[in-house]
């Protein structure tokens, strides 16, 4: 991965990180359900009328919003609604980067290396520490609802992935088509009429005004730019490079989340993020490459004394693009 997008990749992460907070204000005037329908449904009307559907089958791309969209933030939005705190909810939500290495590998086949198996174990190993606390100081409903969550937004990474679109902002405004409908459905049952009224008949009082600009927020930050970059990065890197730095994501959110709110943060909690951020940062850094032993080098010199006369083809060059079919120019642009 490039230095440029790494940068990229830790822009998401500060872009998210504050999106916790953000959402906790939305849902104080906002039920879970509602608020998720109406996030989508900003984006889905000028995304139908304006933007060009990517030319990928219609599964995939239903697959993606089901994962992202639907699954991640009824139960993210549920488990914040049940009284998970905003900022341990963008920890717990991280468990979607080991999830999504896991999916990678038996559905994409991509290779791990040690790293990032050691990586990702350490990691797992954080996030079930801080469950096990929570779970003896809290109700643990909302921290299994969070995982849950983190398990679509795995999901609908891999889908992301698979999907191979050549224009990764039409695809992250294409996939907010499909929650709307699912997401307005379960408002309707599970809220109720007499809930989505009132929420909706004072949404434009003063005192929903905090909850008006957290769902701005969500709506043109995290996800336009945020999903924006990171479906590019999905697109041009194995799911399991671009999925750590997800993992940072809680390190913004604590933090947000402990100005805003005032939440204090366990020890344990504090210590066991600072763990899982450890695992990622070291995860993620490239292999060093040392270039050929001196005896390797000889010994191609023999066998191939003019091979410096032979311009390199797609594997010598190392860029993914020529590694990886998916990845080349034009391949999202058609159904696969």
């Amino acid at each position: 991965m490039t230095t440029r997008d790494r940068l990229l990749a830790v822009v998401v992460a500060v872009v998210w990180g504050l999106n916790f907070p953000a959402t906790a204000l939305a849902l104080e005037h906002f039920p879970p359900f509602l608020l998720a329908a109406l996030r989508f449904t900003i984006l889905a009307v000028p995304t139908l009328l304006f933007v060009p559907r990517p030319r990928i089958p219609f599964g995939r791309l239903l697959l993606v919003g089901l994962g992202l969209g639907v699954l991640q933030f009824s139960f993210l939005y549920l488990s914040i609604a049940s009284g998970m705190p905003s900022g341990l909810a963008s920890l717990v939500l991280q468990a979607s980067a080991p999830f999504t290495v896991v999916l990678a590998g038996v559905f994409l086949r991509e290779r791990l290396t040690g790293r990032q198996v050691v990586g990702v174990t350490v990691a797992v190993a954080a996030l079930g520490a801080i469950a096990l606390h929570r779970s003896q100081t809290a109700a643990l409903l909302p921290v299994v609802l969070a995982l849950c969550g983190a398990l679509g937004w795995a999901i609908g990474n891999v889908a992301t992935r698979r999907a191979g679109a050549a224009n990764p902002l039409h695809l992250t405004l294409w996939w907010s088509v499909v929650p709307p409908v699912p997401m307005a459905v379960l408002s309707l049952v599970v809220e109720g009429p007499d809930r989505i009224g009132t929420a909706l008949g004072s949404a434009f009082t003063a005192a929903a005004l905090p909850a008006d600009l957290g769902l701005l927020y969500i709506v043109i930050v995290a996800t336009l730019v945020g999903y924006g970059i990171w479906s590019r990065l999905l697109a041009t890197y194995p799911s399991s490079t671009v999925a750590p730095f997800s993992m940072l994501v809680p390190v913004v959110g604590v933090l947000a989340s402990w100005a805003a709110f005032g939440e204090v943060p366990d020890l344990v909690e504090v210590l066991a993020g600072a763990v899982v951020v450890a695992a990622v940062l070291w995860s993620s850094r490239p292999a060093r490459d040392r270039g050929p032993r001196p005896a390797t080098a000889a010994a191609a010199a023999v066998v191939s004394p003019r091979s410096h006369d032979v311009p390199p083809g797609p594997i010598a060059s190392g860029s993914p693009r020529d590694l990886d079919p998916a990845l080349s120019p034009g391949a999202g642009d058609a159904p696969r």
